[in-house]
């Protein structure tokens, strides 16, 4: 008997959901990083970003949107320095990760929407580059990073059409990216601003 009422429960809010939404949205997006790495001597750098998501639709405000993006993130130091008999400059972190946003979305309007939900990301790439005493430097150095990284993002969007919209979103990083930091912790900050389109 229980068995059939939880089956039965399972059916109703199944066709429950099915009228009150439209199904899934499949789209792509891509943009411009604006990324840092804070409690550490660096400035902002420029990156990319680009991938796909799924919208679903949970009532005529509410939706969540889970994503799939690789985003090229990192910071840049702030000054030159001379280590080792060395003059270092130009120095910048590339930091390459494969993320997964998770975003609850209440739209206010039918092209307006705000968002917000947790960033799961894995490291895929790292590499430092620098000019050392004139002469271009490149080496990968992604065993000094941690692969996990967790944020919470916040964001807004505008719909210019029921298919083609504009975003901006600001992810704060929750964890030490650096294995051996020295106790500083040094996390991910990274403001996006991109297009969207959806099928």
């Amino acid at each position: 008997m229980k068995k059939q009422l939880l089956s039965l429960c399972l059916v109703v809010s199944t066709m429950a959901f099915a009228q009150s939404t439209s199904g899934p949205k499949f789209g792509l997006k891509a943009g411009g990083n604006l990324s840092s790495v804070t409690g550490s001597d660096t400035r902002s750098k420029l990156g990319f970003y680009g991938g796909i998501f799924l919208n679903f639709a949970v009532s005529s405000v509410w939706s969540i949107q889970p994503e799939l993006v690789y985003s090229l993130q990192g910071a840049k130091a702030k000054d030159d320095y001379v280590f080792g008999g060395y003059k270092i400059t130009a120095l910048k972190q590339n930091l390459g990760y494969v993320n997964i946003p998770v975003m609850v979305q209440y739209n206010a309007t039918s092209e307006f929407y705000i968002e917000a939900g947790p960033e799961f990301g894995y490291l895929v790439d790292a590499r430092a580059k620098g000019d050392f005493n004139g002469r271009s430097y490149d080496a990968g150095n992604i065993d000094s990073f941690k692969t996990f990284n967790f944020g919470l993002g916040i964001g807004l969007g505008y719909k210019m059409t029921p298919n083609f919209g504009i975003n901006a979103r600001y992810t704060a990083g929750l964890t030490d990216i650096v294995k051996n930091g020295g106790g500083e912790a040094s996390k991910n900050s990274n403001l996006q601003l991109g297009l969207a389109y959806s099928f």
